[in-house]
């Protein structure tokens, strides 16, 4: 669910609304006196608080990630584009092919930023891995007969342009921990139920009791939309990929 931050959202603000709800009909089983009342507002306020906490942390992790995927965007359009300049170096033949090997590696690597589809990343993902063994034997092979110091900045080049990619699939499987999410909802419940029940007018369940399942739901939906690679709105544009790809010859 945390992959269609939409959906999630709609599924926790009916479940934080209900909590609100199920506070409220408590209230009205059972009134607190004033004495309770004051012991009542510390916990709601101490609760209220630690939520608070929970979503700022969580939203700094969601975003400390994307800002990691970010990173390694760049990273991978920077060791392509290193890597392009140094095929120059390898012998004969090769660097032709090898230079074709990284335009078709790139534009996999394009593909594997916008797609949304789970079949159609499979698909992605197993063409890149065949296309990274044909780059590094394209590589491999030249320095093997020749070694030299030349070849050797090649196969550099290339580790990097393979180790990027690792990188990157990585930080998209860098996720906040499913436990954290668990916990958040989980004091997210009971403050709510803490509102319905500290609530003191009749008139204010119809209301007022949407305003914290409402603010909460949007917090909720930012942090999984940032977290989600490919859910939701808010997703990584591969711009110095799609510049590279501009700018290299055809």
């Amino acid at each position: 669910m945390f992959d269609h931050p939409r959906i999630f959202f709609l599924v926790s603000f009916f479940v934080l609304w209900i909590s609100a709800q199920a506070g409220a009909y408590w209230r009205r089983r059972r009134v607190l006196t004033e004495e309770q009342r004051e012991d009542f507002g510390v916990i709601e306020a101490a609760t209220l608080t630690l939520l608070g906490l929970i979503i700022g942390f969580s939203f700094s992790m969601a975003t400390s990630r994307y800002d990691l995927r970010k990173t390694y965007e760049e990273a991978e359009a920077n060791a392509i584009g290193t890597e392009y300049v140094r095929a120059g170096l390898v012998p004969g033949a090769n660097a032709a092919g090898v230079r074709t090997l990284l335009r078709k590696y790139l534009a996999l690597r394009i593909l594997f930023y916008r797609t949304r589809d789970e079949r159609e990343l499979q698909q992605i993902n197993a063409d890149t891995a065949q296309i990274q063994n044909q780059m590094w034997s394209a590589v491999q092979d030249p320095a093997v007969a020749q070694p030299s110091p030349v070849i050797a900045l090649a196969v550099a080049g290339m580790n990097d342009v393979l180790n990027s990619e690792g990188y990157t699939q990585a930080a998209w499987w860098n996720r906040i921990p499913t436990a954290a999410w668990d916990l958040m909802i989980a004091i997210a419940v009971s403050c709510n139920l803490l509102i319905g029940y500290g609530t003191r007018s009749t008139g204010a369940k119809s209301g007022l009791l949407f305003v914290l399942p409402l603010v909460v739901s949007i917090s909720f939906l930012l942090i999984a939309d940032i977290d989600s690679p490919r859910g939701g709105f808010i997703h990584i544009a591969p711009q110095n990929l799609v510049s590279l790809q501009q700018s290299l010859p055809n």
